[in-house]
């Protein structure tokens, strides 16, 4: 280890040139949908260093009758706008728009490596961008950010190893992408077929239908009881003043507090945190808070203790033999999260109300099968949660793996010395 850094010097020392790119105009048909991919910002991923392919293509006849540039594979780009700074490379030859620069590297200097320099540099790139609604950065002044650039046989250790870490990153997030894909299935599977007697999902009507029934919403399971959603819950009436105590040390959640579809809560703060002053819901362990309002309707989360929560929430307390478990999961389910939407169009008036609530009728199986579906999904929520931690231990290591070994305050070179003795004896 050494306590000697590289010294930082303008980026400009390790780039030998560079190009931007265009758009084919958008009113010949023949310039678009062709076989060369093109690349603007939305291609470029947030976390991964990689574009293999591009949302939309251009022909060879757009590209030639435009400002578009094709750009070798393994060349580094980088955003100028709006996601100034984030860089990438393409895996595959594509063209680039106006939004987006080909940086070329100098003789000694590494294409991967300089990636990965480039992404070190992405928050002083950010920081220097200028403008009103669209921010951008000059080429001139990105290319004048200082960085500290490595010796030419350290490059590629450096950039093998947050390789590494890159690859590690992608295949995690492929397979939360997975486990998500296979629990939105599995949440459709279990509110409309239900676990059987062995424990195990029913076998679909189409296999076995003497195991169904019909009802106002297709094929339910013989054993299950179609009743509206209200018969099953309760709303808790009246609101309090969250600047009064106790309720202003209270957490008071609102739909922003709410991911989306996962009912999971991102973050709290108390009443008196948030500055609260209008009338707030009482909710207690068990209730499941829900989201009443446009465009927040796919927001629930099960309250684990007492709290309020806002005015365009209802804390939904489920009667006896109603797992609280199991009607988060109806709340989040695609069933009524549709209706929810549809009856939320009706009017100018974005929220869905008590009385259109009790239109939604679902059928509900027995209480011990609501605890099997909830156990379920439970155990495919920890799953997730498990890759999610992973993911982010992952993008720490990489974080400070890149600040060290970009900034040279960890050397490679003992890494080297130890590869060519090796090399020699063997």
């Amino acid at each position: 280890m050494s306590n000697q850094g590289y010294q930082p010097q303008p980026l400009r020392n390790a780039v030998a040139g560079h190009v931007g790119g265009g758009t084919p105009s958008r009113q010949v048909p023949s310039f678009w949908r062709g076989q060369i991919p093109w690349a603007s910002v939305k291609d470029f991923p947030e976390q991964s260093g990689i574009i293999d392919d591009t949302e939309e293509h251009i022909s060879t006849s757009g590209l030639n009758a435009s400002a578009s540039n094709l750009i070798s594979a393994g060349t580094p780009l980088v955003c100028t706008r709006m996601a100034v700074g984030r860089a990438a490379m393409p895996s595959v030859p594509m063209a680039i728009n106006q939004d987006v620069k080909a940086i070329f590297p100098a003789p000694g200097i590494s294409p991967a490596y300089l990636l990965k320099l480039l992404q070190f540099i992405q928050p002083k790139a950010e920081a220097q961008a200028v403008g009103s609604t669209v921010k951008g950065i000059r080429i001139q002044e990105y290319l004048d950010i200082k960085a500290p650039i490595a010796e030419t046989d350290a490059q590629p250790t450096i950039a093998r190893v947050l390789d590494t870490l890159d690859t590690a990153i992608h295949e995690t997030e492929a397979i939360i992408a997975k486990l998500k894909a296979i629990k939105h299935g599995l949440l459709h599977d279990l509110l409309t077929r239900g676990i059987d007697a062995n424990g195990v999902l029913r076998p679909p009507q189409a296999e076995a239908p003497h195991l169904y029934k019909e009802s106002p919403l297709g094929w339910i399971p013989k054993e299950w009881d179609f009743a509206p959603l209200v018969s099953k819950i309760d709303f808790p009436e009246g609101q309090v003043d969250p600047r009064r105590v106790p309720y202003r040390d209270w957490v008071l959640i609102a739909p922003d507090h709410i991911e989306s579809g996962t009912g999971r809560l991102i973050s709290t703060a108390t009443a008196a945190e948030q500055q609260a002053i209008s009338g707030k819901y009482v909710f207690q362990s068990g209730d499941v808070i829900y989201s009443k309002i446009r465009p927040y309707l796919r927001k629930a989360v099960l309250a684990s203790n007492s709290g309020l929560c806002s005015a365009d929430m209802y804390p939904l307390r489920p009667k006896t033999g109603i797992d609280s478990r199991y009607l988060l999961a109806v709340i989040l389910g695609d069933q009524y999260s549709r209706f929810a939407e549809s009856v939320s169009m009706r009017s100018g008036f974005p929220k869905i109300n008590r009385n259109e609530m009790a239109e939604f009728s679902i059928g509900w199986p027995s209480s011990d099968e609501q605890s099997w579906v909830a156990h379920i999904l439970s155990d495919a929520d920890i799953k997730q949660r498990t890759e999610e931690d992973q993911l982010e231990k992952l993008r720490l290591l990489k974080a400070g793996l890149m600040d060290d070994l970009l900034t040279g305050r960890v050397r490679v070179t003992p890494l080297l010395a130890e590869a060519a003795q090796q090399t020699g004896s063997a």
